[in-house]
C-alpha cells in the first residue's frame, strides 16, 4: 500500500529528463526558429522513447504521474526554461504518460 505513494523513482526520472532536454535545447536556443524547431523535435523524439521505456518499467498511478509532471515542470523552470515553454513541455509529457 505504501508503494502507491513512493514517488522517488518518478521524481528522479523527471529531473533527469528535464536536465537532458535542457542540455540538448540550450545549445540551439539562440539560433533561428527553424533550427531550434528541428533540434527540439529531435530531442522530443528521443525523450518520447525514454518516457515509453520508463512507463513500461514503472507502474504509474495518478499520484505518481502528477508528481512526475510537477517535478519535471519545476526542474525545467529551475534550469532557466521560459515558463510558457516549460508548461508546453510538461503538457507534452503528461499526454505521453
Amino acid at each position: 500500500m505504501l508503494n502507491w505513494f513512493d514517488t522517488q523513482e518518478s521524481n528522479r526520472f523527471a529531473r533527469e529528463l528535464a536536465h537532458d532536454l535542457m542540455s540538448q535545447l540550450r545549445t540551439s536556443a539562440g539560433k533561428k526558429d527553424a533550427k531550434f524547431t528541428v533540434k527540439a523535435e529531435k530531442a522530443l523524439i528521443k525523450a518520447d522513447g525514454r518516457v515509453r521505456e520508463f512507463k513500461s518499467r514503472e507502474r504509474l498511478n495518478f499520484y505518481k504521474r502528477s508528481k512526475l509532471a510537477n517535478t519535471f515542470l519545476w526542474a525545467l523552470k529551475d534550469a532557466g526554461c521560459p515558463a510558457d515553454y516549460a508548461t508546453e513541455l510538461t503538457e507534452w509529457l503528461t499526454y505521453r504518460l
